[in-house]
């Protein structure tokens, strides 16, 4: 069975995007009949190629719409007669527009992209930018299928009588292999590089993600900037992007701009081998679709704190540690603790580590691709 892989455009790098379809890429072909095909086109730079705009956000998101809603569309027509097609990311679903909608499934990772029209309220959005919206969320409505990567967007698109619960399923993304609890030498040897050798002296607090609005970097800097009170030596790890301007002056402000690191466009091995060093990640997201980090941590040993969030308690169960979204306060001791924990090395944290090992168990590469395998069947075939 030809199945192809909408991709997001490079350009564009969403990781845990990029994750999902090189977990498929790389998994498919094990199992018995399945022959995945990368579908990606390069992004045609336009506006911001011009003079005086080539780093004008407002010309470079000009370009991506432009990239999305045409160029896309496009180079897929030339991609025809392929059995099934899985668009993986559901902000990309206007692209089911060009294709034969019975034979598409999208994956729908959260209802972010469509808040503007389920709560505008909490959301206001100007008219375009609704109508672009409203454009995606047909093209989701139109596909086929759409698998779920977490029960709590299940219910988010129900609610928003976005697609009958009949025309979802539940397929929890896989993590990839190499996050576990075991060395990896060379992987290690470069986190060394960056970031010097392995001190227990120095705890360091990990964060993996971006710095939209959503990931709430306040938060996390807030609480920081309080822990590093209590442990001077403290250092605070992000791999992600960058920080924004108003992030930056809040770093500044709370005068912690010399314990922090930030690494972006980490390879998975080397973003494996921080979470095996780290004395504790914290997620304090105010939404999240599946919380990719908080398996990837349990995966490898790593203690993990998230924000109370039903789609998080999916993903972490009884592992992970869990503060309010948008209150540093609990935060600080919450984080104290697992510092004090990890820097004993007794067995209640040897217990931590084992009960997050069985938790990441439930979520491997090949477990997703398996139940992904059998949705594209059941189209092909249906």
């Amino acid at each position: 069975m030809n199945v192809g892989i909408v991709c997001d455009f490079t350009e564009e790098r969403w990781y845990s995007m990029d994750f999902v379809a090189d977990t498929l890429i790389e998994s498919l072909p094990k199992i018995q009949g399945m022959n995945p095909r990368r579908i990606r086109p390069g992004m045609k730079l336009r506006c911001s190629r011009l003079p005086g705009l080539r780093n004008n956000r407002s010309a470079a998101n000009l370009d991506r719409v432009i990239n999305r809603l045409h160029d896309y569309p496009c180079y897929l027509k030339a991609h025809a007669g392929l059995d099934v097609y899985h668009v993986v990311d559901h902000s990309y679903a206007n692209l089911v527009h060009v294709l034969p909608a019975d034979r598409v499934v999208v994956t729908c990772h959260d209802a972010d992209t469509f808040r503007c029209l389920f709560t505008p309220i909490q959301e206001p959005r100007s008219h375009l930018f609704r109508q672009i919206a409203r454009h995606i969320l047909k093209g989701l409505q139109k596909a086929s299928l759409v698998a779920c990567s977490s029960m709590a967007t299940c219910d988010a698109l129900v609610q928003a009588g976005a697609r009958p619960a009949s025309r979802l399923e539940v397929v929890p993304l896989g993590i990839n292999p190499v996050f576990g609890p075991d060395p990896d030498p060379g992987a290690d040897l470069e986190v060394r590089a960056l970031l010097g050798d392995p001190d227990p002296g120095r705890p360091e607090v990990l964060h993996v993600g971006s710095v939209v609005e959503r990931k709430r970097i306040d938060v996390l800097l807030n609480v920081f900037a309080a822990v590093r009170k209590n442990v001077p030596s403290a250092v605070l790890v992000r791999a992600g992007g960058l920080f924004t301007t108003s992030q930056q002056k809040l770093l500044n402000d709370l005068e912690i701009t010399d314990a922090v690191r930030v690494f972006s466009h980490l390879n998975q091995r080397t973003l494996a081998a921080l979470y095996r060093r780290a004395a504790v990640t914290l997620l304090p997201s105010d939404r999240e679709g599946f919380g990719l980090p908080v398996a990837e941590a349990m995966a490898c040993g790593a203690p993990i704190i998230a924000s109370d969030l039903p789609v998080l308690r999916e993903t972490g169960g009884d592992a992970a540690v869990y503060c309010a979204a948008g209150d540093p306060r609990p935060w600080v001791p919450a984080t104290l603790a697992l510092l004090r924990e990890r820097a004993v090395q007794g067995e209640a944290c040897r217990q931590r580590v084992a009960m997050s090992l069985w938790q990441a168990s439930k979520f491997t590469s090949m477990e997703y691709a398996r139940r992904m395998s059998e949705l594209y069947s059941g189209l092909a075939h249906g």
